[in-house]
């Protein structure tokens, strides 16, 4: 099957784009991008509670922060290698699950991701409505959340280019505002102070790791989808380092504050908003907007990978491989008022336990990183068969039976090692309380995964494009090569 993209572009002010490859014609942009786009969506208010929340669970404040930097290395390194592919492939990061799972198989991963996007969507725009109510003195607490989901969906309605231009002012913004709340807490509190109150401990220290790991994790599944229109040529090296030095950097940064706040004593996880406006003291209003900047720049990276993520889960089953502009435009609309309608009508237990569930999820990811990385890198090769993502009846099939299976047991190994809220295995007890479920999975789904997909993949030679959209120049021989491959039986 072939795609035909003859109709689409994205000369426009509003991106047309969804789940079809992006040729070479429409690629744009430079690697540092990568860099102010994921400091942006780290540098914000969820990666402080994050942060604050390694104190809660036990550890030391100086565990805590190496910990969560070891964490964010580690987490960062797994989704940088997920961004190093958009250049390569052109496509949004979901799809390329399909080369793995089969075209229609892909919609096991893909739906539990849809509910994280909706879970982080919801708690984006309740704190965020706090921060705009308490700019503008709204009385309505609905208010703020309208407002925030309304510019949410304008954001992601527009598309790739805004959403970067957003990255980019976040993270000046951000650098600024977090700079200044840094002098304030040095100012009314003795920071010393919070070091040295509890001893170290190795499943406080592995359980923060945890924490921040599965942070950078959660971005994998879409990090691909701001990539994607960089052109072909960009040297897999840099997509990588960007995207691994903004995300970390802005992370580290805001989980470093969290910790902080939470080891002085103060009262931050009970009122986020209202505690870092107090601290800001004078510069509320601007600090506000900081929050609500951070925040709508990952509040549209859910939205905008939330919609993808349905239209590749429906598209397997319809075998349609693009969309009209305002089919894209009703998508976004109806996933962002889902998760405002879910962030109105929650009650903060219920929000608590979300969250939760929402974190849970998180087991569901690493086995998913582990057969696409290892299948892209080790495996494929960096060989897709593009217009075979498109096709049941093609190349990659239906269903991968093997990679699913795999997948599930990437999943029920990590059971007896998990260490959280709603609940704990046995190895975890016996560990002290140590989660090291995402090491286990890595590992066990990785080797499992590999001799079996060296066996069974059908590999092409070398990457194959679609027909209506030409070979990127670095690469003539290859194309070549595809077009004989495409035409053998």
């Amino acid at each position: 099957m072939s795609i035909d993209t003859a109709t689409l572009g994205s000369s426009g002010a509003i991106e047309t784009r969804t789940i079809d490859m992006v040729p070479e014609s429409e690629r744009h942009g430079s690697p540092s991008s990568q860099f102010t786009l994921w400091f942006g969506a780290n540098c914000q208010i969820t990666a402080i509670v994050d942060g604050a929340l390694a104190i809660v669970f036990g550890a030391e404040a100086m565990t805590a922060i190496i910990g969560l930097l070891i964490g964010n290395i580690l987490g960062g390194i797994v989704m940088a290698l997920h961004s190093a592919q958009g250049p390569r492939l052109g496509l949004p990061q979901m799809i390329s699950s399909r080369v793995q799972f089969g075209v229609k198989g892909a919609a096991l991963p893909l739906l539990l991701v849809i509910l994280m996007y909706l879970g982080f969507a919801a708690t984006g725009t309740v704190l965020s409505g706090q921060a705009i109510n308490r700019m503008f003195d709204f009385s309505a607490p609905q208010t703020g959340m309208i407002i925030f989901g309304t510019l949410t969906a304008i954001v992601a309605v527009v598309g790739y280019r805004l959403i970067h231009v957003l990255g980019r002012v976040a993270t000046v913004i951000g650098l600024l505002g977090f700079a200044y709340l840094a002098v304030r807490l040095g100012m009314q509190y003795d920071v010393a102070s919070a070091f040295g109150q509890k001893p170290f401990t190795w499943a406080s220290f592995l359980l923060t790791i945890a924490l921040s790991a599965g942070w950078q994790m959660t971005f994998a599944p879409y990090v691909a989808d701001y990539s994607r229109y960089l052109p072909s040529n960009t040297p897999t090296s840099r997509a990588f380092t960007t995207t691994f030095m903004g995300s970390v950097i802005g992370a580290q940064i805001a989980m470093t504050l969290g910790v902080l706040v939470a080891a002085l004593g103060g009262q931050f996880l009970k009122n986020q908003v209202g505690f870092i406006g107090d601290l800001a003291g004078p510069a509320a209003i601007v600090i506000y907007l900081v929050i609500v900047s951070g925040k709508l720049t990952v509040n549209c990276l859910n939205a905008y990978g939330g919609f993808m993520t349905i239209l590749t889960t429906v598209s397997g089953f319809n075998n349609k491989t693009q969309i009209s502009p305002v089919a894209r435009i009703a998508y976004i609309v109806g996933f962002v008022l889902l998760s405002l309608v879910v962030a109105l009508l929650a009650s903060a237990d219920f929000l608590n336990n979300f969250k939760n569930f929402v974190l849970l999820l998180l087991a569901v990811f690493v086995p998913w990183s582990a057969v696409n990385l290892v299948d892209y890198y080790l495996v494929s090769k960096e060989r897709v068969d593009i217009p075979a993502l498109y096709d049941p009846q093609g190349r990659y099939g239906s269903y991968n039976f093997m990679a699913l299976g795999c997948y599930v047991l990437g999943i029920l190994v990590q059971i007896p090692f998990l260490n959280q809220a709603l609940y704990k295995g046995p190895l975890a007890s016996m560990l002290g309380g140590a989660d090291i479920s995402w090491i286990v999975s890595l590992l066990v789904t990785s080797l499992v995964y590999y001799p079996l997909a060296k066996r069974s993949m059908k590999v092409p030679a070398a990457m194959i494009y679609p027909k209506c959209s030409p070979a990127p120049a670095v690469e003539p021989d290859f194309y070549a090569e595809a077009t004989r491959f495409r035409a053998e039986p």
